[in-house]
C-alpha cells in the first residue's frame, strides 16, 4: 500500500477521479444509505496518536483495535507485525477471523503515520468481508483508498502525506488531491469539517484543492446552482438534444424529453423530465437537488 521514502516522485491532480466516483456510488450501492451514515464520526485524532515512550508492538495493536471498532469489525483481529518491504503494509486476506497485517519496519521510528498505513489495510479486511472488489489491483487499491477517506479513517493517509526538500512522503495509491476531494465529498454528505486536524501543511493543501473539485460537482447544469457559462452550455445542448461528455449530461427523447446526469453526492446517475425548475431525490443516496433542466 502506498509508498514511502526520500526520492519517491508525487502524482498530482485527478487522474483516477472516474474510479474514485465509480467507489463512491459502490458503497452507497453495497452498503445501503442507512450503513453509509453510520460512519458520521471519524476516527479521531486521538485514536491514532502515539507518545514518544510507548511500546510500538502495543502501540500498532491499540490502533489497529481502533480501526476495528471504527468499522464496526468485533470478530476481526488483526494481527500486526513489522518488517523491511518497499511498500507501506500489505494484508493477508483469508477467512478470517484472524488477519495477518505487515507494515513497513520504519514505522517503528516514524510512528505518527501508523494510523494512516492501518486505515488502509484494515479497510481492505472490511471490504473483503463485504465481498465489495473491483477488477484489477490498481483499480480495487482505489476503491479500498475511497472507501477509508468516505467511511472515516482514510483523513490519516492525507494527513501522511508530506513533501519537502528534505523528504517526501505518500501513502496509498490517490494523489493528494483526490484524497481531499473524498474528504470534501464526506463533508458536504455529513456535515463533518476535517480541517483541523491535519498536522500536515500539504496535506490540508491537497483538501483544499479538492474541496474546490468537489464543488464544482455542485455547479454543472441542470443544477440550478450552475454558472451562467454552464448553463449556456446546457440550454444550447438541450436544443440539439445533444449530449454533453464534460457537463455529464444526457438527453433522452419522450413526451416530455428527459435529462440524465450524475448525482453530486454519489455519482448515481438520475432522470428527470426537462421542464424547467424542478426538485429531484437521488434514490441512493437521498440528496434532495435543485435543477433547473
Amino acid at each position: 500500500m502506498g509508498q514511502a521514502g526520500e526520492a519517491i516522485e508525487i502524482e498530482h491532480g485527478f487522474p483516477h477521479l472516474d474510479t474514485v466516483r465509480t467507489a463512491i456510488t459502490a458503497l452507497y450501492k453495497r452498503l445501503s444509505y442507512d450503513t453509509v451514515h453510520s460512519f458520521g464520526l471519524s476516527v479521531p485524532p486521538t485514536d491514532a496518536a502515539f507518545s514518544d515512550d510507548e511500546d510500538p508492538y502495543l502501540g500498532v495493536q491499540r490502533v489497529a483495535g481502533a480501526m476495528v471498532r471504527h468499522l464496526r469489525l468485533p470478530d476481526a483481529r488483526m494481527i500486526v507485525s513489522f518488517r523491511e518491504m518497499r511498500h507501506a503494509g500489505s494484508v493477508e486476506l483469508a477467512a478470517g477471523p484472524e488477519y495477518f497485517i505487515e507494515l513497513n519496519s520504519r514505522f517503528k521510528t516514524h510512528r505518527r503515520d501508523i494510523g494512516a498505513a492501518l486505515a488502509h489495510e484494515v479497510m481492505h479486511v472490511y471490504l473483503h468481508r463485504l465481498d465489495l472488489a473491483f477488477p484489477g489491483t490498481r483499480d480495487n487499491e482505489i476503491l479500498t483508498d475511497t472507501a477509508a477517506a468516505y467511511l472515516g479513517s482514510g483523513w490519516l493517509l492525507l494527513d501522511a502525506y508530506r513533501e519537502s526538500s528534505v523528504s517526501t512522503q505518500k501513502l496509498g495509491y490517490l494523489t493528494p488531491e483526490e484524497f481531499g476531494y473524498v474528504l470534501a465529498k464526506r463533508a458536504s454528505a455529513f456535515g463533518e469539517d476535517p480541517s483541523p486536524w491535519f498536522t500536515s501543511p500539504q496535506g490540508y493543501e491537497a483538501y483544499a484543492r479538492g474541496r474546490e473539485r468537489a464543488r464544482r460537482d455542485e455547479q454543472r447544469a441542470p443544477l440550478a446552482a450552475a454558472g451562467r457559462l454552464g448553463r449556456h452550455r446546457y440550454a444550447r445542448d438541450r436544443r440539439a438534444a445533444q449530449s454533453s461528455p464534460s457537463g455529464g449530461y444526457a438527453f433522452e427523447g419522450g413526451d416530455p424529453p428527459r435529462v440524465s446526469f450524475p448525482c453530486p453526492t454519489c455519482h448515481q446517475r438520475i432522470r428527470v423530465p426537462v421542464r424547467g425548475r424542478l426538485r429531484a431525490r437521488c434514490g441512493l443516496c437521498r440528496t434532495v437537488l435543485d435543477c433547473d433542466t
